[in-house]
C-alpha cells in the first residue's frame, strides 16, 4: 500500500463528510480526523508489536511516554 491510498481514503471521506453536511456548517475537522485515525492506528501498531511499548513507539517515531498518553485517551491501556 501507497502512503497516496490513505491520503486518497481520507480526501474522499472528507468530500463525503461535507457533501452529507450540505448547508451545515463544519467544525472541529481536525480533532475529528485526527482522532478517527489515531485509535485504529494505535490499536494496529499495538497489535503487531504485541504491545511492547517501546517497539510500538520506534514504528511511530514519538517517544513512549506520548505513546501511553495516547493509549490513555483512547482508552487502549
Amino acid at each position: 500500500m501507497k502512503k497516496e491510498s490513505i491520503q486518497e481514503a481520507v480526501h474522499q471521506n472528507l468530500e463525503n463528510y461535507f457533501r452529507d453536511l450540505g448547508e451545515q456548517q463544519a467544525s472541529n475537522i481536525y480533532d475529528m480526523v485526527v482522532l478517527a485515525v489515531e485509535k485504529p492506528m494505535l490499536e494496529m501498531i499495538m497489535t503487531k508489536t504485541d504491545s511492547n511499548q517501546s517497539q510500538a513507539a520506534d514504528m511511530l517515531g514519538i517517544n513512549r511516554n506520548t505513546l501511553r498518553k495516547k493509549l490513555q485517551h483512547h482508552g487502549l491501556l
